[in-house]
């Protein structure tokens, strides 16, 4: 499973942040599970594989449809809070590029914000495929790029502007993966699914922020990608990063708390 460099980089980033992405991050990206969960057309019986489970809200949610969840993280950190926060619920240690199971095993496979995460996505999108049933649906969301996701357009411009980036982090995918529809569909066609069931859909949502300074803090703190590359930086390179996402994200303010739009593609194809 620690095959790579970013693969290690990933794994011991996500077992650091652990106790703290849930009450930091999940505002934020438990909004989406809704529009993935009618996407994916997840109805009562049907068998789910939650790929990157993380804390275990997608599963829960599954739950809720009457379907029946099973969930999969290769951090052992959040496969124990999943299992501590929903204890009636499956989960399993295990890699999304080598998932444990057998064939056509599944109705649906969803993926909430983790194929960002993998060394490599397509083998991530073809694992889906090959443990989906004939006609089973693989939804997944990602991050929207700046030109369509107000959020991260204030973070984007502030590392362009300011901070080192050659700092000897392993190199991953794009920080927005999928962002163009025919670049999405050719992957997915590459992986075994029917790209012209493809829905390529984008969602914004309200992200409600305690203060102007929260959102740096969750990146550096609470994060993985983008906390590896502040960790890199000067304390004078820092700051301007910081000050410049503050002063981006204080014209989102309303009266005692910031409302920062942020978007997401949630796609959803079939299996032929």
């Amino acid at each position: 499973m620690m095959e790579d460099a970013f693969s290690r980089f990933e794994h011991e980033g996500w077992e650091r942040v652990a106790h703290t992405y849930d009450y930091v991050w999940s505002s934020l990206t438990r909004q989406f599970i809704p529009y993935l969960i009618n996407a994916a057309k997840i109805k009562a019986g049907m068998s789910v594989l939650d790929v990157a489970c993380g804390p275990g809200h997608v599963s829960d949610a599954v739950r809720k449809e009457g379907a029946i969840p099973k969930g999969i993280d290769f951090s052992e950190k959040m496969i124990a809070i999943a299992k501590t926060t929903f204890f009636d619920l499956s989960f399993i240690q295990g890699d999304a590029q080598n998932l444990p199971f057998e064939d056509a095993r599944f109705d649906r496979v969803l993926i909430n914000f983790g194929l960002l995460h993998l060394s490599h996505p397509g083998k991530g999108c073809a694992e889906a495929c090959r443990v989906l049933k004939s006609g089973g649906r693989f939804g997944f969301t990602v991050w929207a790029g700046p030109e369509k996701n107000p959020g991260a357009k204030i973070v984007n411009d502030a590392i362009e502007a300011h901070a080192e980036l050659d700092v000897g982090l392993p190199e991953g995918p794009p920080h927005y993966l999928y962002g163009d529809r025919h670049e999405c569909q050719k992957v997915l066609e590459q992986a075994g699914f029917d790209g012209n069931s493809m829905n390529y859909d984008t969602r914004t949502v309200e992200w409600r922020l305690p203060s102007a300074s929260y959102f740096f803090e969750a990146e550096r703190d609470a994060g993985v990608r983008t906390a590896g590359l502040l960790a890199r930086q000067s304390t004078e390179r820092l700051d301007a990063i910081r000050v410049a996402i503050e002063n981006g994200i204080q014209r989102y303010a309303r009266e005692s708390e910031i409302v920062l739009p942020m978007a997401a593609r949630v796609v959803v194809v079939s299996k032929a």
